[in-house]
């Protein structure tokens, strides 16, 4: 795995795993339908050489119309995805994601992995994030992941084990290449400092 970092961009090339393929195959769908979208959580970990299983990618999607909705649904479907929530679109879109509930997509027969696909809950940070989302060239695919400031320290926010060793694992990777004053404020923000001093620093 060889990883370069720039201010604009993280240039990743590495052997793919049945994980990062199956991410690539979704957010291509996204890209076509011009869907904006960031993916956070465990998977940026994994992105980048954690190992560890995982059974579902977390996507936080822009708010997008019933129509816009309609149309990525059909694309999804042409594409083998189906919502393990709801066969019907309708549905999904008021009744899951408009009520600030996430739905989830496989691959049609094969629940596991699954994506989890929500609009913005916690408004201030899920908006700042697809605003500020960090691109990153996988091989020769672009994806857009959380920055890794603030992945860090929601993963101390979360707390549990796993978390901190994502955690970890991220800061370990970039901890010459962070904006030390934006992971500051975001610590400071989710009050997580005392955490970071613990068991990062």
């Amino acid at each position: 795995m060889k990883i370069q970092v720039s201010k604009s961009q993280i240039k990743l090339r590495k052997e793919l795993n049945d994980l990062d393929r199956f991410v690539i195959d979704f957010v291509r769908i996204l890209d076509k339908s011009k869907v904006r979208y960031v993916l956070v959580s465990g998977y940026v970990s994994i992105l980048f050489g954690r190992s560890r299983s995982s059974e579902d990618i977390d996507i936080i999607v822009n708010r997008i119309s019933k129509n816009k909705f309609s149309a990525l649904w059909r694309e999804l479907s042409k594409k083998n995805f189906e919502c393990l929530n709801t066969d019907n679109f309708e549905s999904a879109y008021h009744k899951y994601l408009v009520d600030r509930t996430s739905i989830r997509f496989s691959r049609k027969g094969q629940p596991i992995p699954n994506i989890e696909f929500m609009f913005p809950k916690a408004e201030d940070l899920d908006n700042w994030v697809l605003k500020n989302g960090k691109q990153v060239l996988l091989n020769s695919q672009i994806l857009r992941i959380s920055p890794i400031e603030l992945q860090i320290a929601y993963k101390l926010f979360l707390e549990s084990g796993k978390d901190i060793e994502d955690a970890r694992h991220l800061y370990q990777l970039f901890k010459e290449k962070l904006d030390e004053k934006l992971l500051s404020e975001f610590l400071l923000k989710l009050d997580k400092k005392g955490m970071f001093n613990r068991y990062l620093a």
